[in-house]
């Protein structure tokens, strides 16, 4: 893994939030789901509440939770960021973080998840680098769901898509940090962002390959489309029942998310929908924020 950072309690995957009318919770074999609606999620509150949950989930005084946000354009800088690498300073605010790797960039169309889990408990045998094949792996059976393909490469973080001519570009980011083996920071997918604000880095210090989006290969996906078919591919890589919060009183929800039902025109491909479970998640809750890794330039 690359930018790995081990700092006494805390072990870095090369890679944050508050706000309270627009959250909504739902529950997975007792992980909390939160999904914000604000286009624009402060990185420094969100961290500041990341923090805290981690911690309280250590504590045993927390649910693990898994956070669906967006931030507005900004690029993080990881522990080993290069200043070369920050080609436009002035273009959006500039974000030290913990995590381990390079730049960055996070932005509006990008779905970030923030994943908080004990790897200290039963069946997770305290594995960081199983955690984050399975967020791999989450990330692929994601993008299935749109009819793509998405890849591991060795030697690099995060998911890619292979283009015509041999060209490859990288769709998702993985970073994750893990203090006392709860971990934090998570995964961005690139839904419909502005592939132009990479231009203001050099992001994980990389520039022979691209980005690319759903949006950019053609697929049309709304967020609540693409939040369904992350749960539901969560569920079968990390297991648990599915069921919703809604004003603090669980119920038994549908299932199924994420299923692909191609339409008439284009390449419009919809995760199922999203009405029944996601409208049902309109409800105030405090969120919780992080952020993580290396994603690169777009493709000239």
């Amino acid at each position: 893994m690359v930018g790995a950072r081990t700092d006494g309690d805390d072990q870095v995957v090369p890679d944050g939030i508050r706000d309270g009318a627009a959250a909504a919770a739902q529950s997975t074999g007792g992980i909390e789901w939160r999904i914000s609606d604000e286009p624009a999620v402060p990185y420094e509150a969100a961290t500041a509440d990341m923090e805290a949950r981690v911690a309280a989930i250590r504590d045993g005084t927390a649910r693990e939770m898994v956070w669906l946000l967006e931030h507005p354009p900004l690029y993080t800088a990881g522990t080993s960021a290069r200043a070369e690498d920050l080609l436009e300073p002035a273009l959006f605010p500039v974000h030290r973080t913990g995590r381990g790797g390079q730049f960055t960039y996070h932005g509006p169309g990008q779905r970030i998840a923030y994943v908080m889990l004990d790897l200290s408990r039963p069946g997770r045998d305290r594995d960081v680098r199983a955690f984050v094949h399975n967020l791999e792996e989450w990330l692929i059976r994601t993008l299935h769901r749109f009819n793509i393909r998405g890849e591991r490469r060795e030697g690099r973080v995060g998911i890619w898509v292979a283009q015509p001519g041999g060209r490859e570009d990288k769709i998702a980011a993985i970073g994750v940090r893990v203090r006392r083996w709860v971990t934090f920071h998570g995964v961005a997918l690139n839904v419909e962002p502005d592939l132009t604000h990479y231009r203001g880095i050099v992001p994980c210090g990389i520039s022979r390959h691209g980005v690319t989006s759903l949006a950019a290969l053609g697929i049309t996906a709304s967020i609540p489309e693409v939040d369904s078919a992350l749960m539901g591919a969560f569920r079968e890589v990390f297991g648990g029942e599915d069921g919703l919060v809604e004003e603090g009183t669980l119920s038994r929800g549908s299932g199924g998310y994420g299923k692909r039902t191609p339409q008439r025109k284009g390449r419009r491909v919809r995760a199922k929908s999203a009405k029944g479970m996601i409208a049902r998640l309109r409800h105030a809750g405090k969120l919780t924020f992080a952020f993580f890794a290396c994603t690169l330039r777009p493709s000239r």
